[in-house]
């Protein structure tokens, strides 16, 4: 996965896009061992919940998880 990188103010500190949008709704393929892609990044926890339960509705067979980081907040297999 391309990460893509924004320099914030005059120090040039280099942010990733997921150090700005800690939250990510990922689908995982079918036997639940590999992320297929992300479908959303979030700011905040209420957000990435909705789009979790929205992705859920959409991909009612797939495996989605809700993750902030590499912690899993939310597994649809759950």
């Amino acid at each position: 996965m391309i990460e893509r990188t924004a320099k914030m103010g005059r120090l040039g500190i280099v942010a990733t896009q997921s150090d700005k949008l800690p939250y990510s709704i990922e689908l995982w393929d079918d036997g639940g061992q590999a992320r297929e892609r992300v479908l959303a990044r979030a700011l905040d926890a209420q957000l990435a919940n909705a789009i979790f339960h929205a992705a859920r509705k959409e991909h009612p067979e797939a495996r989605i998880l809700l993750r902030r980081g590499q912690r899993t907040i939310a597994d649809s297999a759950d």
